[in-house]
């Protein structure tokens, strides 16, 4: 069953805490709220001790004011479990549910997420605080949904306590059956690691030169993840028991935790937070950064997992902690070019952080809607030109879905061993982003892909193209299934160190790029990384006017083991001159490519005119600046949305009429597009 957000229109809200605020504040905030267009609030995911202020003693007064009083004036209630920060009571009297560092060290009370997902008591705790809410507010009118907890493995995504060691080597038990099993797939005979009894297994631990068992430390990944959506389903399931006519769901999109797994076997649909503003401090690294665009990316991998989904947290002020994260305030329009921006990818409904700034605790500079003072600010009026357009136009888009003709393919545990393995990690980090910005900057809409279990080839026949860079780990399965695609009409584009390891990690003893190899009709004669001081060689393009671009960090020579095998680019000054670094390969219908290095800007960019593919919409011309995606109903309305990320005016060619939505106007020829505005065309 397809895990999607189905929304009649597009509605807008807010994030909202009134245990922060005197009660006399919340009638003025919520008529203020609905006069911006706002239609939902989020709360409570905060707030156990007011919930449950000492074991076993629960009161409802305070939160049934505040729903009561939401619902008077017309807004509906997505609930929080309140399980990211436990009360002081709890971790006082059980210590045993905080969080441990790797070293042993216990996190304590005073910040949030300090807990771990296995301690017993602390999922008997959390299981009937969940209850006890499901309960009270299952038949509530203004409470439409349910958040589980608040961005399962933000602030930290690993986890050491007792409980977790011991939790460890149960699912070990369950996933290899023996500790012959176990040190055969950690490869444990290396460095006399073997293991003789079941008491001698753990987590990975500090270690000499902090170089753990890298087989060891991959399933320690999965492992996490499988905890947290353990954590997650014992929740999910009071809901669905107790409150049926409410939906399920849970936000963010953070590390060691598989996503897809987690919403189709318990969510509704998914949710995420989105802080575009992050770009200011931790830009993208390479040629021409995307910065705040590159959250359209971040979208993208959330629409994987959900076509039409929801946004939790979407920036509207300044962000930063007193110690961490200091981002500049969002310009004049941002606010709203980050709203269309989430609405484009696929969000039908769309949550700022926060109402109203808070002026108590850690988050005293992470600005919401209102300053602290309450008063008027442009960031209010942005909001309120927002709510204005979505109220004419949120039932019209609503339930469309995101276009796109190419997917970028990634996988969780690539991702997660990459973490620890730099020969195949930090080359498929920045051959993405490359290929993430080539597809931005060619207005070619794509999408994240992550390869699952079972997946069928009619998945992927729906892209012209992928583009799966660096898959290190590549079972024999998923190779059949990228042939499968490309035998019946697929393009395929590979990059260096696929295909080397198997599904633990080892190494496979076969010539790269392993069980792609006939795929892409070459072998790895040859294969170095660029050091440190050496001068990257450049590849010669066969096809394009541009002709040479840098081969940097990792150069495979390929042997052509295919006839039909077409080079398409040589080395050039370096030992490695005159041998093939890019082949394509003809298969059945369609093509693969294998190019024996790391992707950049430029080459993704030659390779996608070599591929054939063009911007879907060609009756608009469109500056590198702004953004183009697509929205289209079933019954074949399109709309094209035009971002523009840059500080400076942009000037687009509409060749055609088209009506602007936000506007009602119909438009041709040239339009200028003002800093940071949007143009929804139909």
């Amino acid at each position: 069953m397809e895990k999607a957000l189905h929304m009649k229109r597009i509605e807008l809200g807010v994030c909202y805490y009134p245990e922060h605020w005197p009660e006399e504040l919340w009638e003025d905030d919520f008529k203020r709220m609905k006069d911006l267009g706002f239609s939902i609030i989020r709360m409570a995911e905060f707030a156990w001790t007011i919930f449950e202020p000492e074991e076993g003693r629960f009161s409802f007064d305070f939160f049934d004011s505040a729903i009561n009083l939401a619902h008077q004036h017309g807004l509906k209630v997505v609930l929080g479990t309140p399980t990211a920060t436990p009360p002081a009571w709890l971790t006082h009297r059980y210590p045993e549910v905080l969080n441990v560092s790797q070293a042993g060290t216990a996190y304590q009370h005073g910040m949030r997420r300090h807990y771990n997902y296995n301690s017993p008591v602390y999922r008997e705790l959390s299981a009937r605080i969940t209850r006890k809410m499901a309960e009270h507010y299952k038949d509530h009118p203004a409470v439409i949904g349910w958040q589980i907890d608040n961005e399962l493995n933000c602030e930290i995504n690993v986890f050491y306590s007792e409980a977790d060691h011991r939790a460890f080597r149960t699912w070990l038990q369950q996933k290899y059956g023996s500790l012959e099993q176990l040190n055969q797939a950690w490869g444990a005979v290396f460095w006399n690691q073997t293991y003789t009894d079941w008491e001698q297994v753990h987590l990975t631990r500090p270690t000499v030169s902090d170089s753990p068992n890298p087989h060891q430390a991959l399933d320690e990944k999965r492992f996490i993840s499988d905890s947290a959506i353990s954590f997650a389903a014992l929740q999910a399931e009071i809901l669905r028991e107790t409150a049926p006519n409410q939906w399920v769901t849970t936000n963010g999109l953070f590390g060691h935790l598989d996503s897809h797994e987690m919403t189709n076997e318990l969510l509704d649909f998914f949710a995420y937070d989105s802080y575009p503003n992050f770009s200011s401090i931790y830009p993208d690294k390479g040629d021409k950064p995307l910065l705040d665009r590159k959250w359209s990316w971040n979208l993208s991998a959330v629409r994987s997992i959900s076509p039409t989904f929801a946004v939790f947290e979407q920036q509207s002020g300044p962000g930063g902690w007193v110690n961490r994260m200091e981002q500049p305030a969002p310009k004049p329009g941002q606010m709203r070019l980050w709203t269309y921006q989430s609405i484009a990818h696929g969000a039908d409904m769309v949550l700022y952080f926060r109402w109203r700034t808070a002026n108590i605790g850690t988050e005293i500079y992470w600005h919401g809607i209102n300053d602290y003072h309450n008063q008027p600010n442009r960031r209010v009026e942005e909001a309120r030109k927002i709510g204005n357009e979505l109220n004419s136009i949120g039932e019209k888009i609503a339930e469309s879905r995101y276009q796109a003709q190419a997917a970028i393919v990634r996988d969780y545990d690539n991702e997660w061993d990459g973490e620890l393995d730099h020969w195949h990690g930090p080359l498929a980090q920045e051959s993405t982003m490359a290929w993430v910005k080539a597809f931005q900057y060619q207005h070619i809409p794509a999408d994240a892909l992550y390869i699952r279990k079972d997946m069928k080839a009619e998945e992927l026949l729906k892209y012209k193209l992928l583009v799966y860079p660096h898959a290190a780990i590549l079972t024999q399965e998923t190779a059949d299934l990228l042939s499968e695609y490309v035998q019946k009409g697929g393009k395929l584009i590979l990059g260096a160190r696929t295909g080397y390891k198997n599904e633990h990690g080892h190494c496979n003893m076969a010539p790269f790029p392993g069980p792609v190899s006939e795929l892409c009709g070459i072998s790895v004669e040859d294969f170095t990384r660029v050091g440190p001081y050496e001068e990257a060689p450049e590849i010669v393009l066969e096809w394009s006017e541009e002709r040479r671009v840098r081969a940097d960090h990792f150069n495979e020579a390929l042997k052509v083991e295919s006839p039909k095998a077409e080079i398409l680019a040589v080395y050039e000054n370096s030992y490695l001159a005159g041998k093939p670094a890019l082949v394509k390969n003809p298969y059945g219908e369609g093509f693969a490519y294998y190019y024996g290095g790391a992707f950049n800007l430029q080459l993704a960019e030659e390779l996608l005119k070599e591929a054939g593919l063009s911007k879907p919409v060609d009756w608009v011309k469109v500056p590198e600046k702004v953004e183009l995606a697509v929205r289209k109903h079933q019954n074949g309305s399109t709309f094209v949305f035009l971002l523009n990320f840059d500080h400076s005016p942009q000037e687009i060619e509409v060749e055609k009429e088209a009506k602007d939505l936000l506007t009602g106007t119909i438009v041709s020829g040239s339009v200028t597009m003002n800093p940071f505005d949007v143009l929804i065309l139909e």
